[in-house]
């Protein structure tokens, strides 16, 4: 057994990682992307795939890597990369050793939490809502647009409506008010996605492996992950969905490719189930220091029970 870490030692969910594996004294390599000009990776494509990651002393062959848990920064903009520029030796490095990493992610004989392919639905909101539609979750009624007067005639229709980014980079959800009309002609210059506003309690599932693990969060917030910068209180919770939603839960994270997925659900007053998002690299330290979950010890589980396929 050879486990694989790759990313920032500060990253929350990475340190909780590789905290669980220290207590269950599991071996692993972490890649500290801080330490990119140490680490040498090399991938040679025949009839056979090898190669080698090489780091702090230690060299690891690919093919004894039994699991790989990946959560890269970008890596132009660490400081010590950005600050080299991109006509430097170390900003090609690191840009190469990336790029190696990434492509041998998807087709590594190992546990990958979760390879890049997989994780891709992500980048596209409405093509991600169409497949979790899929699994039996209801999905908001969404508008993607680049004209004003589309969006206040959908909001007409739906009264209230929030937006969002389309796009798998974090944005901040917020409901679309009277004194957003002034800006709204921004929207020619960035497609911008609305959706019907949709009431009742969130909640967020982490699928790890076979283990699901809920979470309610009571707050009126908009986007509960910002609710201090308005001064509103959030408290999150342990939760139980019943059997039929946990059971939706782990399949539509299979059914994407995802050992591991946090996501995000909201339970209407009338018990309608929708599904806002499933996210492939989740930050699931906020909600363990919350509950008390053992999310972390369940990922580092899962990374020790893999084996070559």
């Amino acid at each position: 057994m050879s486990i694989l870490l790759w990313g920032l030692a500060n990253d929350p969910p990475m340190a909780a990682v590789k905290e669980a594996l220290d207590v269950l004294r599991a071996p692993y390599l972490f890649l500290d992307q801080r330490e990119m000009a140490e680490t040498r990776v090399t991938l040679t494509v025949g009839r056979t795939i090898a190669g080698f990651v090489e780091c702090a002393a230690t060299r690891l062959s690919l093919a004894e890597i039994t699991a790989f848990y990946l959560r890269p920064y970008d890596t132009r903009r660490l400081p010590t990369v950005a600050e080299a520029g991109e006509d430097s030796q170390l900003w090609r490095h690191a840009l190469q050793t990336d790029e190696i990493l990434l492509a041998w992610a998807d087709f590594a004989d190992a546990l990958v939490i979760n390879r890049p392919s997989s994780s891709a639905s992500n980048n596209s909101k409405p093509y991600q809502a169409t497949l979790i539609e899929a699994f039996g979750f209801a999905v908001p009624d969404s508008l993607i647009t680049t004209d004003a007067d589309t969006v206040l005639t959908f909001r007409s229709h739906h009264r209230d409506v929030i937006y969002k980014s389309i796009s798998g980079v974090r944005s901040i959800v917020a409901r679309f008010t009277d004194s957003d009309k002034s800006r709204l002609a921004d929207v020619a210059w960035c497609p911008t996605q609305f959706q019907e506003y949709v009431t009742g309690r969130d909640y967020r599932v982490h699928v790890i492996g076979d283990e699901v693990f809920a979470c309610e969060v009571i707050s009126e917030a908009d986007d509960y992950r910002y609710a201090s910068r308005g001064g509103m209180p959030v408290e999150i919770r342990r939760a139980s969905l019943g059997s039929g939603v946990e059971s939706r839960c782990r399949m539509l994270a299979a059914g994407l490719g995802l050992p591991v997925a946090g996501i995000d659900l909201r339970r209407t007053p009338s018990g309608r189930w929708y599904c806002f998002e499933v996210n492939p690299s989740p930050g699931f330290s906020y909600y363990e220091h919350a509950t008390g979950q053992p999310l972390a010890l369940s990922i580092a589980r899962l990374l020790m029970q893999a084996s070559p396929s």
